[in-house]
């Protein structure tokens, strides 16, 4: 295969099973990226990451570029060398976090303005030509294009300025994309509006089509941003699959910070390829773990004397060498070993379900899968 060539192995209904090459080796969906914000997935080895059968690793451009700097991850040969990660890696763009930085951000329409206040509070100018420039330096085999993320809920008339500005932004980084060894993901916006999310899809295809008549690579995938960002939770399958229906069959589609197995079980049956959140690490620091009888909370005194594994179904390390009365006693106790090891457990818990869920696309058994998921008490993971 060519670098970024895409193969379709599969198709059952609306689901697919692709592989999709990149510098650092194909990846095969569906497939759950950990996420690793500040070139760490937090509490985990890159060689447990790898045990756990780990594809491709995420890293945030906002905070790298805050903390060390891009200048110190260049000199180091590239994000993967930084932090020892033989494989491959994608950086989001940042712009989510600069919307979180609320009222200490401003965009216009060549770009944004904000001040770090998670950092020193210094202030700072993106535009998306300087944003592909971070993202080249920093060095992960797939990178995103600089978007406007808005809230929810939030008029239509704003959404619609926010989704224009988003694709235009697109065009200016695809033509100040210039990496070879990298591929650049276009970011379909239009908040929980069908209209402008396929008008943005539209507008996104065209600048790729352009760029691609001009001798150009285009965009070698799409992302699904805008979702899960106060919105109720159903209310994003009410215009996802319309998204993925408008989108190339050609090109992987990457819903954007989308954790609960459930959540990834019914995407995938609309046409989703690949998703990332920090879901799995947070809630195990937190004490939280998924389960096949659905989300634990183990600070819950029911399993103080539980000496059995903490998911029978599971074959992470955790659960064959665990019991869930240790492990509630290190989440008590607020031993940090508590939640590196449900880190691991829920890492293992998403990635398994995308292998599996793999499995029942090449096999043509992908409705039967989802229908068994839905019934089963594993869905109850809210």
């Amino acid at each position: 295969m060519a670098l970024f060539d895409v193969t379709i192995d599969a198709r059952d209904g609306n689901a697919r099973a692709l592989t999709f090459d990149t510098a650092h080796g194909a990846v095969h969906t569906p497939m759950f990226m950990p996420v690793g914000t500040h070139a760490t997935v937090k509490g985990v080895t890159v060689d447990q990451l790898h045990d756990l059968g780990s594809q491709v690793v995420l890293a945030n451009t906002y905070h790298l570029y805050m903390r060390p700097g891009v200048d110190i991850i260049e000199r180091a040969g590239g994000v993967q060398k930084f932090m020892n990660y033989n494989g491959p890696m994608l950086t989001d763009s940042g712009g989510f976090q600069l919307f979180s930085l609320d009222h200490m951000m401003k965009t216009d329409p060549d770009g944004v303005s904000f001040h770090a206040r998670d950092y020193d509070g210094s202030k700072h100018r993106w535009t998306p030509e300087s944003n592909m420039d971070i993202q080249q330096r920093i060095g992960a085999d797939i990178v995103m294009q600089l978007e406007q993320c808005i809230g929810y809920p939030a008029e239509k008339e704003a959404v619609a300025a926010s989704t224009k500005l988003s694709w235009e932004w697109a065009e200016r980084c695809c033509a100040a994309h210039t990496r070879e060894d990298q591929a650049l993901f276009a970011i379909v916006q239009g908040g929980m509006h069908r209209d402008l999310r396929l008008e943005s899809a539209r507008r996104l295809m065209e600048i790729d089509a352009a760029s691609r008549a001009a001798g150009h690579k285009g965009f070698q995938g799409f992302g699904i941003g805008g979702y899960s960002v106060g919105e109720p939770h159903d209310v994003m399958f009410e215009t996802l699959g319309a998204v993925c229906d408008a989108l190339p069959q050609d090109r992987p589609r990457y819903l954007m910070g989308v954790g609960n197995p459930t959540t990834l079980v019914r995407a995938v049956r609309e046409g989703v390829d690949m998703f990332d959140c920090v879901l799995p690490t947070r809630t195990g620091r937190m004490g939280t773990a998924f389960s096949h009888e659905g989300r634990m909370n183990l600070r819950n005194a029911k399993y103080k004397e539980d000496f059995t594994s903490l998911d029978s179904q599971c074959t992470c390390p955790v659960c064959t060498q665990y019991t869930r009365a240790y492990l509630r006693h290190l989440v008590m106790q607020k031993e940090m070993l508590g939640g590196i090891l449900l880190s691991i457990h829920n890492l293992h818990f998403l990635i398994d379900l995308m292998a599996k869920a793999r499995e029942a696309v090449l096999a043509g058994e992908y409705e039967a899968f989802y229908q068994d998921w839905m019934n089963s008490p594993a869905a109850n993971d809210y």
